[in-house]
């Protein structure tokens, strides 16, 4: 059935309030990191806030892995967008699927669900909708290869690696079970590396004795990735203490490896096929689609490449912020990490206030980085912050701290911190579901 554009009645006694009041309206389109952070930036700012994503939940990203491997359930590491509207008057959220912009008529157009295509006038839009897998060209591969972006992709991962160890637990072809219980990851870069050691820890520790045929501490974990070494954002000495790490937890790491072919029956890397029923994709990542639709340049991965005031070229009105922007600063691009999504957010919605209200923009935008973490398992995390490099379990204490503060909600702190205390005194993890399907 051909989509309706549609002006609803609503949006009509908007409009006329919006001529009343002569209040500019600011459209944010995503509400991941960046675009709350914008949001939050105008509170006080005399605009109409409309935020829009196609999700009624914000996700903290850091944690994804764990709800991909049992270790936290959807609902700890998300919260609803929409309680945003109690907390802050000049803000509406509207659940819709951008499908269009017009940047000349300042004009975007969002498929609400149950409703239709709706017409959305701006002053200012901030696009803040970061990054999806790429799989460089070869999109066949991810039918076999999940990536690990959203809630659904994470309980698609739960669902595989749970699921293969309840099919090799019933067949008795040896050749068949071993293929189940080995997990190909396609990436080292931090996903790859906090996915694979936590899976070492699932099948080692929480899986231990669970089943009478196989033993899941018998599991191969291989883990891909076409350059020299892993997590290569990374200090190369940090890098080294990580893979020794991984290969301590059983976990295979195989660099210099291009992967050619991913399939049903595993992937073919280096010429040698690795027979596996669970590959995950953790490697690149190429910006929404949403930025293609500004027509504006964009750099390899599809991200926009901004100003220094994160405008694109030719519309001072037009922003883009956090992962799907391309920013060089001191010669070296800005990483795609939330810290930076953040502060971009935040400059983004400061740049506007001033506009709105006569004043000047200020210095332009510059990435102050606190410093990166990944963790690689349980009592072992690692730090780079500036010249500072540490790594050990009183970083892994460091890493626990700030991710529990940096959850969303207060009741998502409570939870994760009681979760987190039971899985490390009893090693078992409480959302081992795997769902029904459709």
């Amino acid at each position: 059935m051909s989509t309706v554009l549609i002006e609803s009645s609503t949006l009509a006694k908007q409009s006329t309030a919006e001529a009343t009041s002569k209040k500019k309206r600011v459209v944010i389109v995503g509400a991941g990191f960046a675009g709350i952070a914008a949001a939050r930036a105008l509170r006080r700012s005399d605009v109409e806030i409309l935020l829009i994503d196609r999700r009624n939940h914000h996700i903290f990203q850091p944690l994804l892995y764990q709800v991909a491997t049992a270790v936290l359930a959807p609902s700890e590491i998300a919260a609803p967008i929409r309680q945003l509207e109690a907390k802050q008057k000049n803000l509406r959220v509207l659940l819709a699927e951008v499908k269009s912009v017009n940047t000349r008529a300042r004009l975007v157009e969002a498929a609400c669900p149950g409703i239709g295509v709706q017409k959305l006038e701006y002053d200012f839009m901030i696009v803040a909708t970061g990054m999806r897998p790429s799989y460089f060209g070869l999109d066949e591969f991810a039918r076999f290869a999940p990536g690990l972006k959203s809630l659904n992709d994470a309980e698609t991962i739960r669902a595989r690696i749970l699921s293969a160890f309840e099919l090799a637990e019933s067949i008795n072809d040896e050749t068949v079970r071993t293929r189940q219980m080995t997990f190909v990851l396609v990436g080292a870069g931090p996903t790859g590396v906090e996915l694979a050691a936590s899976i070492a820890h699932l099948v080692s520790v929480t899986l231990r004795r669970n089943f009478r045929n196989v033993d899941p501490a018998k599991s191969r974990i291989v883990l891909l990735d076409g350059g020299p070494r892993v997590l290569p954002t990374f200090a190369e000495s940090l890098s080294r203490k990580v893979t020794k790490r991984l290969e301590k937890l059983g976990v295979q790491v195989r660099t210099g490896v291009k992967v050619e072919k991913v399939d049903a029956e595993g992937v073919i890397a280096a010429g040698e096929r690795i027979a596996s029923a669970t590959v995950l994709w953790t490697a690149g990542v190429a910006a929404s689609p949403v930025v293609k639709m500004l027509g504006t340049t964009m750099d390899r991965a599809g991200r926009a490449i901004v100003d220094p005031y994160l405008n694109i070229a030719g519309a001072s009105d037009v922003f883009v912020a956090g992962d799907a922007t391309a920013i060089i600063q001191d010669g070296h691009p800005v990483p795609g990490v939330a810290q930076a999504a953040i502060q971009q957010g935040r400059f983004v919605g400061r740049v506007i206030a001033s506009r709105v209200s006569g004043r000047k923009d200020g210095r332009p935008f510059r990435y102050r980085s606190k410093g990166n973490m990944a963790v690689v398992g349980k009592n072992f995390a690692i730090l780079e912050a500036g010249h500072l490099r540490s790594s050990g379990f009183v970083t892994w204490l460091v890493w626990v701290a700030l991710h529990v503060l940096a959850l969303p909600q207060l009741q998502n702190r409570f939870r994760v911190q009681m979760q987190w205390l039971w899985s490390y005194l009893t090693g078992q993890r409480s959302s081992r579901l795997i769902g029904e399907g459709p």
